[in-house]
């Protein structure tokens, strides 16, 4: 068995999959893990420059793209390690990170899960740690409303009572850079294949800690992740999947109720923006701009936004 499993979905990022292997292969032991990319039918050579530039890497190569979680639970389902490592290909590793990261795991027995301290691009803070959502986080977060919010509300959400540099308890770490002992998987299975692709990190973490496992953010360990570069590439797309996921955790951990209440709020708030984006096109304002967002909150409306 090995000791630690990096797991990587790619779909048309090969430049950033590069430095991200790169970045990997400059700090871990072979001889103790395995990487596994799995490639969602990628169009921009990505399988070949694996093939050609990195032939110690475990290449997964699909016929389709079969989504972030589907492809996820392709590699755990092969995985050897101790660890195992969910990390965006659009990451780069920081130092000794992973080393940091199953240090953690092995001297704290009753965390499952930990994620790291997240920068972006730039170098500043990306927040990656969270407190498990409420209906109300939920219809604010990640909406045109978001800055209407009760600022109490959303900083529970985000955990900004603690430091950025703290090493903290959490309900739940983003996917973008995930570390889960192999007992984690073992015991509540891989991601729900339900959510294509948002909140399945969500939804895993809140069944690890239903079944006993604790979840940490570890503020001294780093990476660099540039973010979004696979989802940005589908903007209608991304609005679809990202609500459709959100309602389908609170179906799934609320009520039906609550998700259908939800679901009509969200809905309402893309006819207001539609509405408006629509006023300001007419007017003359930035009209290129504004018939793009009024194709994307139409395409959304359209979709109903139904949960299978």
């Amino acid at each position: 068995m090995k000791k630690l499993s990096i797991i990587i979905v790619n779909w048309n990022v090969r430049p950033l999959l590069a430095d991200c292997l790169r970045s990997i292969l400059a700090q871990v032991d072979l001889a103790e893990t395995e990487i596994l990319v799995v490639d969602s039918a990628s169009a921009d050579g990505s399988v070949e420059m694996i093939r050609n530039d990195f032939p110690q890497i475990q290449l997964m190569a699909q016929s389709k793209n079969v989504g972030f979680t589907r492809g996820n639970n392709l590699a755990l389902q092969v995985a050897d390690g101790h660890f195992h490592l969910l990390l965006n290909p659009d990451t780069v590793i920081i130092g000794d990170a992973l080393q940091q990261m199953m240090n953690f795991l092995e001297t704290h027995p009753t965390v499952g899960i930990v994620g790291p301290h997240t920068l972006n691009t730039d170098g500043s803070y990306q927040s990656t740690r969270r407190r498990f959502p409420t209906i109300l986080t939920a219809f604010f977060e990640s909406t045109w409303l978001q800055n209407l919010a009760p600022r109490r509300l959303l900083d529970h959400y985000y955990v900004n009572d603690a430091p950025e540099s703290a090493t903290v308890e959490v309900d739940w770490v983003q996917g973008s850079a995930l570390m889960a002992r192999r007992q984690v998987y073992e015991t509540i299975g891989g991601l729900d294949e339900g959510y294509v692709m948002y909140s399945e990190e969500l939804d895993w973490c809140r069944r690890a800690k239903d079944a006993g496992f604790g979840v940490a953010y570890l503020g001294s360990v780093h990476i660099i992740h540039h973010g979004g570069k696979s989802s940005e590439q589908a903007s209608a797309r991304k609005h679809i999947t990202f609500q459709q996921s959100k309602l389908r955790y609170f179906r799934k951990f609320h009520s039906r109720l609550a998700a259908e209440c939800l679901r009509i709020g969200l809905l309402c708030g893309y006819t207001v923006q539609l509405i408006e984006e629509s006023i300001k096109s007419l007017l003359g304002h930035k009209r290129a701009m504004r018939q793009e967002r009024i194709q994307t909150y139409w395409q959304v409306l359209r979709s109903g936004l139904k949960v299978n």
